[in-house]
């Protein structure tokens, strides 16, 4: 004889039917359209769309951490005003176009003004004393030390687009590339005081200036690379480039002008020359974090990193 026992309450509860689903209106079937999916397409290509974003600036923070963004900014800073700040200081002072010094270089490029450009000024040894004191010899070492800056600013480029270090038969493009920095520089300074004041040349001295810089940069990523990123992945860098550069312009000639006042009364000399070392840093920070976003935007236009590998 078979006996069963009564069923338990857990037993119920598993053989309790389920409950009939209902539609929006309290009988038939469900609506599966109404019970939210046009919410749920909403919310996901709103979600695809920040997703994206997010996506992008965290790619962008990550490379930045992963090639030491901040410090290769201070060594552009660094190696700049040891190395390539004595090689301009004798280049402006052996060719004065329209009369121009170094320091007043600065001054235009930081966009200074009153005791802020007194100070910078006087930070700065005059011409005659320059070229009196310069010799061949002195010269050269300022030039083979230039080519350390060349160097790291080609190694620089190289690690934002996870390329193996230049070649030694290299040496010559830094070569190439430090002699066009330095006329690039001398033209681009005394660019101001070739055209007049006029409404109508001071847009064409900024258009000029704008495009020329561009060019100047998109050439030097490109040749310093070795040929081996297309010049079409190369152009977002360029642009933005000179839209940071642009930017540190108006901040720096805001913000500095009143720090160098400021440094130059508490710490004297030294205080103006770290208020020039921290606008080298910024130049550095821009030229290397503008590489490293225009990379990530050409990839996520393209597809493809444009490397020739």
């Amino acid at each position: 004889m078979v006996t069963t026992s009564p069923p338990n309450s857990r037993t119920r509860a598993v053989l309790r039917p389920a409950p009939e689903r209902r539609g929006p209106h309290g009988h038939g079937e469900p609506d599966e359209p109404y019970l939210g999916a046009p919410a749920v397409r909403k919310i996901e290509g709103d979600s695809t769309g920040h997703g994206a974003l997010r996506n992008f600036i965290s790619q962008c923070w990550k490379r930045g951490v992963e090639i030491e963004l901040m410090h290769r900014a201070f060594g552009f800073a660094a190696l700049g005003f040891v190395t390539l700040v004595p090689l301009l200081i004798v280049v402006a002072a052996a060719a004065p176009l329209n009369h121009r010094t170094f320091s007043q270089w600065i001054i235009a490029g930081i966009g200074l003004s009153g005791k802020a450009s007194r100070a910078v000024n006087g930070l700065f040894a005059p011409s005659t004393r320059v070229l009196s004191t310069t010799t061949a010899l002195s010269v050269g070492v300022l030039a083979v030390f230039g080519l350390s800056f060349a160097t790291m600013v080609q190694s620089g480029l190289a690690r934002v687009w996870d390329l193996p270090a230049a070649r030694l038969i290299s040496v010559w493009r830094r070569v190439v590339w430090l002699a066009a920095l330095v006329g690039v520089l001398l033209v681009g300074a005394d660019m101001v005081t070739l055209l007049n004041d006029s409404p109508l040349l001071l847009v064409l001295r900024w258009c000029a200036t704008g495009v020329g810089a561009t060019c100047f940069i998109w050439w030097t990523t490109h040749f310093l690379l070795e040929d081996r990123v297309s010049w079409l992945a190369l152009l977002p860098g360029a642009l933005l480039t000179v839209a940071g550069l642009v930017g540190l312009r108006l901040f720096s000639a805001v913000i500095f002008s009143p720090l160098i006042v400021s440094s130059a009364v508490t710490y004297g000399a030294v205080g103006t020359m770290l208020m020039v070392v921290s606008w080298l840093i910024g130049i550095g920070y821009v030229f290397f974090g503008a590489a490293l976003v225009g990379r990530a935007a050409h990839e996520s236009i393209d597809g493809h990193d444009g490397v020739r590998r």
